[in-house]
C-alpha cells in the first residue's frame, strides 16, 4: 500500500539549514530570493519546502513562536517575489469574468500562496494560487467542494465555508515554460483569526466555556457539509478560523476534501500525522466520522487541561480509533454536546472573547 501523499515533503538540498535557528536567520537577513533559492527551479523548491517546515510556528517551541512567525511570513514574500505572478512585475490578471487588480501576499499555506486583490466592480478576494502546478488537483478539488456547498448546502450556513468567486487557469509569466496554475479567488472576509492563534494566546488551554461556541459552530460547518456530500479531510487548527468578537467561524481550506464516494484523501499535512485519526495514514476512506475526530482533537488541543471530566469522556467517544464506532452525524453529536453543556454549565449565556492584536 503506497504512503498518503504529504502537504509538505520534509526533503530539502544538502546546503539548506538544518535548524530552526540557523532558518531564521538566514531569511530574515535576506534582501532578495537569491539569497535563499538556488538557480536550480527542483533545488529550489526542496529549499523552500525544508524552510517552510523549520519555521512555521506549529513547529516550534512557545518562546520561538515571534521569531517564527516573522520568519515564516519572510519566507512567503521571498518565495512570492521568487514564483509568483508579483515578481513579473505583473498588476493585474484578466479572466472571462473578472479583472483582478493585485496587491500583496495576503498568507501563506501548506500548498498555496493567498494574493490579495479587487475585482473591476470593488469585491475584495483572495487569488488562492499553489506554488506547484504538481498541485493543480488539490485546488480543483477545493473549487468542487466550494461549489457544491453553494448549490446544495443550506444557504442558512452558506458564511461557514468561503464563497468562491471563479476558478481558472493562470500561466505565470514569470515562467512561461511551466504548466498554467489552478487559481481560486475567494471573496475576502475580515476579522477572522485561525485556531493557531487562540492556541498561542492561551498556552495553558482555554476555557471550556469559551471552547463551547467554537465546537458547537464548527459542528455546525461539518454538519452543513456532509448534509450536502462534502467531507473536508483535513480539520486542522489553521484550516478553522474565528471572528472573536462575533462568535462566527469559518472552515478553510478545501483542498483535502471529497465530494463523490468516501475515498482515501488525496494527502495529509505531515507536522500534523499525529491528529489524523488511523484511515487517513493507512489510505483507508474518509468518511464524515474523519472530520468529527479531527475537529475534536481541535478543541482537545484548545481546552488542554481545563477540559472537565465529563467532557474529556465526550472527546474520548468522538476520537475512538475505530472508525465505524465514532459518531458520523455532525447535527446529532451538535444536539449531544448542547445537552452536555447545559448539564455543566446551565442555560448558553454570550461570553465576549477577545485575542491579542497579531503583530
Amino acid at each position: 500500500m503506497t504512503a498518503p501523499r504529504t502537504a509538505r515533503p520534509p526533503t530539502g538540498p544538502g546546503p539548506a539549514p538544518r535548524t530552526f535557528a540557523d532558518a531564521a536567520a538566514a531569511v530574515l537577513a535576506a534582501t532578495g530570493p537569491a539569497e535563499i533559492f538556488p538557480a536550480d527551479p527542483a533545488e529550489t523548491a526542496r529549499r523552500y519546502r525544508r524552510l517552510a517546515r523549520l519555521l512555521h510556528p506549529d513547529t516550534v517551541s512557545t518562546a520561538d513562536r515571534t521569531r517564527a512567525t516573522a520568519a515564516f511570513l519572510a519566507l512567503g514574500r521571498l518565495w512570492a517575489q521568487h514564483q509568483g505572478p508579483a515578481d513579473a512585475g505583473v498588476t493585474e490578471l484578466r479572466t472571462g469574468r473578472h479583472t483582478y487588480r493585485l496587491g500583496p501576499v495576503a498568507a501563506t499555506g501548506d500548498i498555496a500562496v493567498l494574493r490579495a486583490a479587487t475585482t473591476g466592480s470593488g469585491t475584495e478576494v483572495l487569488l488562492k494560487i499553489p506554488r506547484s502546478a504538481l498541485d493543480n488537483d488539490l485546488l480543483e478539488r477545493e473549487a468542487t467542494a466550494l461549489g457544491r456547498l453553494a448549490r446544495h448546502g443550506d444557504r442558512r450556513f452558506h458564511a461557514y465555508v468561503p464563497a468562491l468567486l471563479e476558478n481558472f487557469r493562470h500561466q505565470d509569466t514569470a515562467d512561461p515554460g511551466g504548466a498554467p496554475r489552478q487559481v481560486n479567488a475567494l471573496v475576502r472576509r475580515d476579522g477572522l483569526r485561525p485556531l493557531t492563534d487562540v492556541l498561542a494566546a492561551h498556552p495553558d488551554g482555554l476555557d471550556p466555556r469559551d471552547a463551547a461556541w467554537i465546537w458547537r459552530r464548527l459542528l455546525v460547518a461539518l454538519g452543513y457539509a456532509h448534509r450536502a456530500g462534502v467531507r473536508h479531510g483535513a480539520v486542522l487548527p489553521e484550516h478553522v478560523l474565528v471572528h472573536p468578537a462575533e462568535h462566527g467561524l469559518v472552515l478553510v481550506d478545501w483542498c483535502y476534501a471529497g465530494t463523490g464516494a468516501p475515498a482515501p484523501a488525496p494527502a495529509l499535512v505531515e507536522r500534523h500525522r499525529a491528529l489524523y485519526p488511523p484511515e487517513v495514514p493507512a489510505r483507508q476512506a474518509v468518511t464524515e466520522a474523519t472530520d468529527i475526530h479531527l475537529a475534536t482533537r481541535c478543541i482537545q488541543l484548545l481546552m488542554g487541561d481545563r477540559a472537565p471530566r465529563q467532557v474529556r469522556a465526550f472527546i474520548a467517544g468522538c476520537t475512538l480509533p475505530a472508525e465505524p464506532r465514532r459518531p458520523h452525524d455532525a447535527w446529532k453529536l451538535l444536539a449531544e454536546l448542547d445537552e452536555l453543556l447545559h448539564a455543566l454549565y446551565g442555560p448558553r449565556t454570550f461570553r465576549p472573547f477577545h485575542l491579542p492584536p497579531t503583530a
